[in-house]
């Protein structure tokens, strides 16, 4: 990437940045695959030409909302969330037609995400996140594995988990993206230079997603990547429990918002509120940093577990909540 693309973004993020370097620097140490930060992180805000981010995100549909103690992020991404926003106000006890931001100034913070998070709709109260990036638990047995020719099958989507795909993939991992006929991978109505950057050289597989399908899929894989609740994917005959035990070395990395047994949705921009990675306004109040940040943060944080867990034995399974995976990178209060 040019530098001059750059100069905007990195200046806001750098503070926050040494945690995740340190993150980036350990995973080439173990695959010998390095980390391009500034394009991992702002590849496609360049290619879409988004602009730094204030209030409003730089794809321009989270907003970051004065609450009536703090301040509440309500990402509305796709048109159902648009569509519920009339009730959203309703829910706050708003007169109808009432603008939203004008209900959420005079609800607590928590309730107004709470109550969006009700309707479906990603929504977290600012810094309300923190705990560790990654949890495992060793749920099969170990046996010392090298990333190189092993299989991923990757049931993620978006950005998150294909990143994490991409970055085994080229520590030689064979990677092969999996996508329902009926739910294909968002991101492919985004940029297609930026979908190709992430999946280039992967296989890919879409099927119907009846029972049983995915499980004949993963049967083969040494490395699972998914980003579903968990009790979607046992409906599907799907269990990260009984892949692990299956066979030695293998590992699971989970992407959620919240954790795996947290029902809550994000994307990345709302995520990263959560965690707290915001900037600071004039006025020192919070403003987005990046472009949609917790999904790249989270993306190397799960690439650099895998890498870890590979290499003492395996046999595990990786949670990864982004919003945690953004709190990581937020210095303590003195």
């Amino acid at each position: 990437m040019e530098n001059d693309a750059l100069d905007d973004w990195m200046g806001s993020v750098d503070p926050y940045l040494p945690p995740l370097a340190s993150v980036a620097k350990e995973f080439t140490a173990l695959t010998g695959v390095p980390v391009d930060l500034p394009t991992a992180l702002f590849l496609r805000a360049r290619l879409v030409g988004h602009t730094v981010p204030g209030r409003t995100s730089a794809g321009g549909s989270c907003h970051l909302l004065e609450a009536a103690d703090g301040w509440t992020a309500v990402n509305l991404a796709r048109p159902d969330d648009l569509a519920a926003v009339p009730a959203l106000v309703a829910l706050l006890d708003g007169a109808e037609g009432e603008p939203l931001q004008e209900v959420v100034r005079r609800t607590p913070a928590a309730s107004a995400a709470a109550s969006a998070q009700l309707l479906g709709i990603a929504a977290a109260e600012h810094a309300s996140v923190s705990g560790a990036p990654v949890r495992t638990e060793r749920l099969g047995e170990q046996r010392v594995r090298d990333t190189a020719a092993l299989r991923v099958v990757d049931l993620s989507a978006l950005w998150a988990g294909p990143l994490c795909a991409r970055l085994l993939g080229l520590a030689g991992a064979r990677v092969v993206k999996v996508e329902s006929t009926t739910r294909p991978d968002g991101a492919r109505a985004g940029s297609p230079a930026f979908y190709r950057w992430l999946h280039e050289g992967h296989d890919s597989l879409v099927l119907d997603f009846a029972p049983g399908a995915l499980a004949e899929v993963i049967a083969g894989a040494d490395i699972v990547i998914e980003a579903s609740r968990a009790r979607a994917l046992r409906r599907l005959g799907v269990h990260a429990e009984e892949f692990l035990a299956a066979r030695p070395g293998r590992v699971w990395v989970s992407i959620t918002g919240y954790g795996r047994d947290d029902d809550r949705i994000a994307f990345g921009d709302d995520a990263a509120v959560a965690g707290g990675l915001t900037g600071l306004d004039s006025r020192g109040d919070p403003v987005f940093l990046g472009d949609a940040l917790a999904d790249p943060v989270t993306g190397i944080h799960a690439a650099h577990a895998t890498a870890r867990s590979l290499a003492t034995g395996g046999g595990e399974l990786l949670s990864l909540a982004m919003s945690a995976c953004a709190a990581s990178l937020v210095p303590s209060p003195c």
